[in-house]
């Protein structure tokens, strides 16, 4: 098969390059650029500057050719106005949600297609299995990697298409074992982490200069609006917070915890830890921009959802309503971050998700 490799540079892609490579593929290595290079300096970074070298430096070694793509402008209106605009919002964004559908699903699928290739491979820790309605997506046998909850939002015309080598590698060492026996020089390189696009690692510096109408000092207050405290920007917040909330003074002694940003008044509102999980309690969660990898079931699914990138998860009935929205009712109550994403998981398979709404019950 002629196959695109996406090649951020790092050590995951690097290695399903080779290994196609190895097996007789024609294998053609395609690298974004997503941000200026003075920026991609920052170790953990990825798609600019050392990271392009790097995968260039493999696509020589092995001996087939390599493109790099100007996606900068795409990149940020399409992630990093994004991230900015759901911080503004008060909401909590998954940036990697819309990196893979923005430039990178659509943007080098579509490369691929043009230049004849038959399918397009990536690094990334999920699991395609062919079923009997065509390409599911499941988990990896690397539990501790998994990137399924970062994905669920691939179509299923684009699964279709898709090849996922590592999703069946045992963890991590044997992926930089891997890349050792094939001579890949990047076979100790950090992983990449945190927000790619952020140099300083502060992307409440980032929010504050696309968005400065939300920069500036404000209030903490309690549910009754009683000041406790003042904090440095309200992008330094995200709901379910109890860290780093600074000096307040309740006159209660009670953890608190962020249970609401009122932006315009540039307001975090705040409230006793154990008393604000008990009130945001949801059982109820809407979603929109849902994204089915399953027939969309009329009368609901019962599944499991997990409505965090780390969490556990909960057992619900999700029922698809009209205009790309659907409504999650969950067994067990729980506390959904607005702008977070909910996976819907039928054991290792992802059946779909969507962004949680805020203001539901």
């Amino acid at each position: 098969m002629r196959i695109l490799v996406a090649m951020s540079g790092g050590v995951d892609s690097s290695v399903v390059a080779a290994l196609l490579k190895r097996q007789g593929h024609e294998v053609i290595g395609a690298t974004l650029q997503l941000y200026d290079h003075g920026q991609a300096s920052k170790p953990g970074a990825c798609c600019a500057g050392r990271d392009i070298m790097d995968a260039r430096a493999v696509a020589d070694k092995l001996g087939f050719p390599h493109y790099v793509i100007d996606a900068e402008s795409r990149f940020r209106d399409s992630v990093i106005e994004s991230f900015a605009d759901s911080y503004a919002r008060g909401e909590t964004p998954v940036p990697c949600v819309a990196c893979n559908q923005g430039v990178k699903f659509t943007d080098l699928l579509g490369m691929a297609r043009d230049l004849g290739c038959e399918a397009m491979a990536t690094g990334h820790y999920v699991r395609r299995v062919e079923g009997d309605d065509g390409a599911e997506m499941h988990r990896p046998v690397d539990a501790d990697r998994d990137q399924s909850w970062f994905l669920f939002a691939t179509t299923r015309d684009q699964l279709e298409y898709l090849r996922f080598p590592l999703g069946d590698v045992p963890d991590k060492a044997h992926v930089r074992a891997l890349a050792e026996e094939l001579g890949l020089e990047i076979a100790a390189k950090p992983d990449s982490q945190d927000i790619c696009f952020v140099p300083t690692g502060s992307y409440a510096e980032l929010v504050e200069k696309l968005r400065p109408e939300i920069q500036g000092e404000g209030e903490i207050v309690d549910e009754e609006g009683r000041v406790l405290g003042r904090h440095e920007g309200v992008a330094r917040y995200t709901v379910g917070q109890s860290k780093r909330l600074g000096d307040i003074h309740t006159g209660v002694g009670e953890r608190q915890m962020v249970t609401r940003i009122d932006v315009p008044r540039r307001r975090i509102i705040v409230g006793p830890r154990a008393q604000a999980i008990e009130a945001e309690n949801r059982r109820t969660v809407h979603l929109r921009n849902m994204n089915w990898l399953i027939d969309a079931p009329p009368e609901g699914v019962h599944c499991g959802v997990q409505i965090r990138a780390r969490e556990k998860l909960r057992d619900a009935v999700v029922r698809p309503l009209e205009g790309g929205v659907a409504v999650v009712e969950l067994t067990e109550p729980a506390t959904p971050a607005p702008g977070q994403a909910c996976v819907l998981y039928d054991g290792s398979r992802v059946l779909g998700g969507g962004f949680i709404v805020a203001g539901e019950s």
